[in-house]
């Protein structure tokens, strides 16, 4: 397999464009904006429309994407050989037949679904499942999903048509969970020269109940009920509509009201919550990984001191964001996890709001006059707290300028290498789990993404940091890992290179005489996979 570690970093997080002649494999059409389609119909063959708060123009690739529309959408496209609640996490076999019996054992056998299908109507079978772990494990290739599996798991080997393994380094209870992070994708697609550039631009072919029909670059992207889906989850809409509109008043104003376009909506505002309860519709939300953070750049002096980025963070009205910004939806942040997450500890070194030692620190740094630019993603809410982190950084005589952008452009530079001083982004690694290990190595580790773009990978206490999370990951008395865990996420904090400022709830918002079985999850996206119509 062709050496993808540049392309990788340069698509994981976003890729715009339309998609290619693929679409000869599944029915898909990119003819250009059409956010407005009207799904109409009755009974059971009433259409559900949706509003994502999130760009669907970033990478599709399962194997690769962050994407928070994507990573939604394809929940419903794929199915993992264990799949989750997407609330509770527990793992539940979707292609498989059933989850290992022996969770410790360092073998794992999986047969196939009978007469699972892909959505072209070809058969699943083994190879299919070793071709996407192939993928991942391939050292020559960086994916995401590599950074999930490939300490643990040594590889996927074929049995035969309907049964195949997944070998393991050690074990490791926690990898079953983990599985419905490699969706399986079918290899007589995604085999073929150049298919994986047309999965990160929006070709989507999997087993799950839905099928891809319309994918529209910033608009919209379109579903049909997969009528030879024999799996756990069957399809409870023919057809689906999900809107990209990241403007939030637009979101709003698409979900409310007498003539109402959509059914349920991701990101409501917390100033919009009342209203849209008084209107009529339920409105949920929970705590979860969701966080502003800031991420240094410690090739960019001073910000290779840590006593410049602790004044920085201690700097910080954290308080007075959750007040004015979130609404009373949030928490300043106390440690890396959040505090609902299983494996939370509050870190030894907790930013409490300080301004004076916010100077000090500065002082013993010797850094004065200190000018300072955000560069932040534009989304809603992170833009409502800009002008505090502002206000908060100028009072300790940091004046600070506020550069918010689309993401796209902010992790374009970043995949560039440009030159920045401090970014300010939102994150969730819930999306992909809860467990503390995890969450951890999404954002650090020697070839993490991140790690690439803070520079400091190649720093002692990250090389220290590194080896002890991978001595972590392998130890498998529970009570022990837990605090190894807690002692590695100390030095996080206290080294405050990507660091969240805040934690904060998600909303959700939906039409209860119209959609029962919803339940709101804490990291972006909706998943309809348990809902029906009222």
């Amino acid at each position: 397999m062709r050496d993808e570690a540049t392309h990788g970093r340069r698509t994981f997080l976003k890729h715009a464009g339309a998609l290619s002649a693929a679409a000869s494999l599944t029915t898909l059409t990119a003819c250009g904006p059409k956010s407005t389609i009207d799904l109409g119909g009755s009974g059971s063959d009433r259409g559900l429309t949706a509003v994502i708060g999130y760009g669907n123009d970033g990478s599709w690739d399962p194997t690769q994407t962050a994407s928070a529309f994507a990573m939604a959408a394809n929940n419903h496209i794929y199915e993992g050989l264990a799949d989750t609640d997407p609330i509770t996490r527990a793992p539940y076999p979707a292609l498989a037949t059933r989850l290992p019996a022996d969770p410790d054992a360092t073998t794992w056998r999986f047969t196939l679904r009978p007469d699972a299908t892909f959505h072209d109507g070809r058969p699943v079978t083994a190879d299919d499942v070793v071709f996407v772990f192939d993928r991942i494990l391939d050292p020559g290739t960086q994916t995401l999903a590599k950074g999930f599996f490939a300490s643990w798991l040594k590889e996927a080997r074929r049995i035969d048509t309907r049964t195949v393994d997944l070998v393991l380094r050690f074990p490791f209870p926690d990898g079953i969970a983990r599985l419905t992070l490699a969706k399986i994708m079918p290899a007589h697609v995604f085999s073929r020269p150049g298919a994986w550039d047309d999965a990160i631009k929006g070709l989507a072919v999997g087993t799950g109940p839905y099928r891809q029909t319309g994918h529209h670059p910033k608009s919209n992207t379109t579903f049909a009920a997969y009528d030879g889906y024999n799996g756990p989850r069957r399809p409870a809409f023919r057809r689906m509509n999900w809107l990209t509109i990241v403007d939030a008043a637009s979101r709003v104003a698409r979900i409310s009201g007498v003539d109402a376009g959509a059914q349920i909506s991701d990101n409501i505002p917390y100033a919009n919550i009342t209203r849209l309860e008084q209107g009529g519709l339920s409105v949920g939300g929970g705590a979860g990984m969701n966080n502003l953070f800031l991420m240094f750049n410690t090739r960019h002096k001073p910000f290779d001191d840590v006593r410049v980025r602790q004044a920085l963070h201690h700097a910080i009205d954290k308080d007075k964001i959750i007040e004015v910004a979130l609404k009373g939806h949030g928490k300043p942040a106390s440690s890396f996890l959040n505090e609902t997450n299983p494996g939370y500890r509050r870190a030894k070194t907790v930013y409490d709001y300080d301004p004076d030692r916010a100077k000090a620190l500065l002082k013993a740094a010797g850094v004065s006059g200190l000018h300072v630019n955000i560069l932040a993603v534009n989304v809603s809410w992170i833009v409502d707290c800009l002008p505090t982190i502002k206000s908060s950084w100028d009072a300790i005589g940091v004046a600070t300028t506020l550069s918010p952008q689309e993401t796209t452009a902010v992790f374009t530079k970043m995949d560039q290498k440009q030159d920045y001083q401090v970014v300010a982004a939102v994150s969730n690694p819930n999306q992909f789990g809860l467990d503390a290990d995890l969450i951890m190595h999404y954002n650090y580790g020697p070839e993490n993404l991140w790690m690439g773009y803070a520079r400091w990978a190649d720093d002692a206490v990250a090389k220290r940091l590194f080896k002890d999370m991978d001595a972590a990951t392998r130890e498998s008395d529970p009570d022990k890992k837990k605090t190894m865990i807690q002692d590695y996420i100390d030095v996080v904090a206290e080294q405050a290179v990507l660091y969240p400022v805040v934690h904060n709830e998600l909303i959700t918002a939906w039409d209860p005489r119209r959609l029962t079985g919803i339940r709101a999850q804490p990291y972006p996206g909706i998943n309809v996979l348990t809902a029906q119509w009222a």
